[in-house]
């Protein structure tokens, strides 16, 4: 047998060191997409609706110095 432990699917690659860049990027458009800021900007309606509960509730357990 040849090199049984080496799959099909698993493919000997060469490994450079970090400071080496590959020459080529497997998927560019990937590649720009996670270098940019991505994802939600701000807080979903229940996120704020649960910061307003907890906010709510603080007030009202404050004592009134009156």
């Amino acid at each position: 047998m040849a090199n049984k432990a080496l799959a099909k699917r698993q493919k000997l690659t060469i490994r450079l060191e970090p400071s080496h860049r590959a020459l080529k990027p497997r998927n560019p458009v990937a590649v720009a997409a996670k270098q940019r800021a991505a994802g939600s900007h701000q807080k979903s309606i229940s996120a704020q609706r649960q910061v307003q509960k907890r906010l709510l509730k603080i007030k009202l357990s404050e004592p009134d110095d009156q």
